[in-house]
C-alpha cells in the first residue's frame, strides 16, 4: 500500500510539474535590437494616435504616420503626415478675418520632410501662409513633424542614446519594459524631442513626469510605445492627460527620403516674413 500511494503521489507531482506553464523569457534589450537596425537606407514605420483626456472627456486629437531613414548612428532622414481630428465644421463661429483662415488651414493635413536637420514643411497652417506656387517651407534646424509633430510622440526609439537612459529606471514587463521619466531628463537627452516641440517647455513643465510602455518583438524591436504625461506641458490645459500610441513596422526596410523639388520651396511666407512665432492660434479651444 505504501508503495502504491508513493507512486501516486509520484505520478501527481509529474503531472503537476508538466502542467505548471514555464516562466517566460526576460524580452530583449531593445537598444541592441536598434542598433542592429541603423544602417543608411533602412528605416522602419509607424502610425500614431495622440489622445486628450480631461477626467471627463476623452478624445482623438492627432493621428499621424511616417517613415523614419536611417543612417550610421540614428535618424539620418523623415517623411511624416499629421492631421488634427477636427472638420471645417467644427470651426464655425471660432474665428473671422486671418485667425478663421489660419483655423480653417487647420483642417488640412500636414507633412513634414526632414533630411539632416533641415525640415520642409506643408499643408496645414503652412497652406495658409505660403504662396500658391511655393508649398513647401524650408527650416534650417527645423520641426521633425511641423506643427502637429508638437502633439506626436516625444520618445524616439530609434535613439538609442534615449532607449539606453529610459531603461535604467524601468522595469521589464512581460512583453517589454515600463517606466518613468521626467520631461527635462528626456529633453537633455533626446535631440529628436528638442526639435519636435514648437517651445522649449516651461520650468514648471520640465519637472512632469512622462510614464512610458514599450512593448518589443521577440527580436527586441520596438513594436508598440505609449506614453502619457500632463495636457500642461503642451499647453492644453490645466488638468488632464495627453496619451500617445505609437505602433512600429518594417524595420530594416528600405526607406528613401528626398527632399521636395527645389522650385516649390521658399524661406518667405506670402507676406514676405518668416518667422512663425508671433502666430497666436486658439489651439487650445480645438482641444477643448
Amino acid at each position: 500500500m505504501k508503495r502504491i500511494l508513493t507512486g501516486v503521489a509520484l505520478a501527481t507531482t509529474a503531472a503537476l510539474v508538466s502542467a505548471t506553464p514555464a516562466l517566460a523569457a526576460a524580452p530583449k534589450n531593445p537598444v541592441a535590437a536598434v542598433k542592429k537596425q541603423l544602417a543608411p537606407g533602412k528605416g522602419v514605420k509607424f502610425t500614431e494616435r495622440t489622445t486628450l483626456s480631461d477626467g471627463r472627456l476623452r478624445q482623438v486629437f492627432v493621428r499621424r504616420t511616417g517613415a523614419l531613414q536611417f543612417g550610421k548612428s540614428g535618424v539620418a532622414a523623415s517623411d511624416i503626415t499629421g492631421k488634427i481630428n477636427i472638420k471645417a465644421s467644427d470651426l464655425e463661429g471660432m474665428g473671422d478675418g486671418e485667425t478663421g483662415t489660419l483655423l480653417k488651414a487647420l483642417t488640412v493635413p500636414e507633412r513634414t520632410i526632414r533630411v539632416g536637420t533641415t525640415s520642409y514643411l506643408s499643408g496645414n497652417l503652412w497652406s495658409a501662409l505660403l504662396p500658391e506656387d511655393k508649398p513647401w517651407y524650408k527650416m534650417p534646424k527645423g520641426l521633425t513633424g511641423g506643427f502637429t509633430g508638437t502633439y506626436g510622440q516625444p520618445i524616439n526609439v530609434a535613439e538609442p542614446v534615449t532607449l539606453a537612459a529610459l531603461l535604467k529606471r524601468s522595469k521589464a514587463t512581460g512583453s517589454g519594459y515600463a517606466g518613468k521619466t521626467r520631461v527635462a531628463d528626456l529633453w537633455k537627452v533626446s535631440p529628436w524631442l528638442r526639435s519636435s516641440w514648437m517651445d522649449k517647455p516651461s520650468a514648471k513643465a520640465m519637472k512632469a513626469s512622462i510614464s512610458w510602455k514599450l512593448t518589443v518583438d521577440k527580436a527586441g524591436r520596438p513594436t508598440r510605445l505609449v506614453t502619457t504625461y500632463p495636457l500642461s506641458v503642451p499647453g492644453l490645459g490645466k488638468t488632464g492627460s495627453i496619451s500617445v500610441d505609437t505602433r512600429y513596422t518594417g524595420w530594416g526596410g528600405k526607406v528613401t527620403v528626398k527632399a521636395p523639388p527645389a522650385d516649390q520651396v521658399t524661406t518667405t511666407f506670402e507676406n514676405g516674413e518668416d518667422d512663425i512665432s508671433s502666430l497666436e492660434l486658439p489651439i487650445g479651444s480645438l482641444a477643448g
